[in-house]
């Protein structure tokens, strides 16, 4: 079965879609990548076996307004679709801006396309909707129209799958959860060693994105208010924020900042630190459904974790006893349940967070994602038959 991955970004850093790629062509599928040119990245490689093309768009130096935005969507569906027509069975559609290429393109092929919808967030209820409501407006009717043509429907947390059943009156979602691989990473003192950190000194660790809504002004505002020499506070990632942390790390002696690593290293780093936060604000419906990956980074690494009173990730934290969750979004909410977390056994959470991560690792996550794909195979075999 030959199976089409599109995503609307360059494929340099897209960690869930390279391990379903890789998780799929173990199984056997014939497993290619569509993505987006951009700089001096090759049009074509090889990314650990899996066949990438990058698009190089000839109207990609025009304008951002809307029109031309809609004008370089159009060249794109169309060489996607002159490319791949008539040469796939299965296209891997992640998130909604891929839809409408990926409904196009089954339209235009001869042979029976199946489409498997990977909805990474929710995708009209995220961050950067927020205070959009006409383009929210558009997403919702375009997800609405196009979920009702697509086979199968994955994403990323219980809350997310419930409200897609609920919102557009399909079977509940299959859950792919955005777990690392499983792994027991060895102790590392890469944050002591970088930023000369000592030894009685707890790391408090936040790697992820760096942009509003994950808690990380109020986090800098309960660090300061804690006042404890004997804490370190780094920040690892990139974003829209990162000038803020990095005149945060520059203005306050225990505070630092370490640049995005690549997905193969970041277990090192993370297994560095002493405690894991992950205090997401509830801004939005996607964060307030959100399980992270950060939270399964962490759990992988033998962090205890400070988090958020959100839904999933509470339950999470609640059920394998590994972690202290905050009790209110508030700087004061922060403040306490670090304090909180380190009044408490921290080798009791740690040895809980490491029973967390033989559950929530991708090998598991790989087995609910085939069994999707066994699914749709089966059905395309009943109708062959009839």
């Amino acid at each position: 079965m030959r199976v089409l991955s599109i995503v609307l970004n360059n494929f340099k850093n897209d960690s869930r879609v390279l391990k379903e790629c890789i998780s799929l062509k173990k199984a056997g599928y014939e497993i290619s990548v569509c993505a987006l040119h951009e700089g001096d990245l090759p049009e074509e490689e090889n990314i650990e076996g899996i066949h990438v093309r990058r698009i190089k768009l000839s109207t990609r130096k025009y304008s951002k307004s809307l029109p031309m935005q809609m004008v370089k969507y159009m060249e794109l569906r169309s060489k996607i679709v002159k490319l791949y027509r008539n040469n796939v069975d299965i296209i891997h559609c992640n998130d909604i801006l891929p839809l409408p290429i990926a409904v196009s393109l089954k339209r235009k092929s001869k042979n029976d396309v199946k489409i498997v919808y990977d909805a990474h967030e929710f995708q009209t209820e995220t961050q950067k909707l927020k205070g959009k409501q006409t383009r929210k407006t558009l997403i919702y009717l375009l997800e609405k129209n196009l979920i009702k043509k697509v086979d199968k429907v994955i994403t990323v947390s219980d809350g997310i799958a419930e409200e897609y059943a609920k919102r557009y009156h399909i079977p509940k979602p299959a859950l792919v959860l955005n777990c690392p691989y499983y792994d027991e990473p060895r102790k590392e003192n890469r944050f002591r060693e970088k930023f000369d950190i000592t030894e009685d000194q707890k790391i408090l660790l936040y790697q992820g994105a760096l942009t509003e809504g994950r808690g990380l002004k109020k986090l800098i505002e309960a660090f300061k208010r804690l006042n404890r020499t004997d804490l370190a506070l780094v920040f690892m990632g990139y974003g829209a924020l990162q000038k803020d942390i990095e005149s945060a790390a520059n203005e306050n002696k225990n505070i630092y900042f370490h640049p995005a690593v690549a997905p193969n290293e970041i277990l090192s780093y993370t297994v560095s630190a002493d405690a894991g936060i992950c205090l997401i604000e509830n801004s939005c419906l996607n964060y307030y459904y959100c399980l992270p990956n950060k939270l399964f980074e962490y759990a992988m690494a033998g962090l205890p974790v400070v988090v958020s009173n959100l839904p999933e990730i509470k339950r999470v934290v609640e059920t394998y006893q590994c972690g202290v969750i905050s009790e209110s979004l508030t700087v004061e909410g922060f403040t306490q349940a670090i304090r909180t977390l380190l009044d408490t056994d921290l080798v009791g959470y740690s040895v809980n967070a490491k029973k967390m991560a033989k559950t929530y690792n991708w090998e598991t996550q790989e087995k609910v994602l085939l069994d999707v794909y066994r699914d749709l195979e089966s059905n395309q075999s009943e109708v062959a038959v009839q």
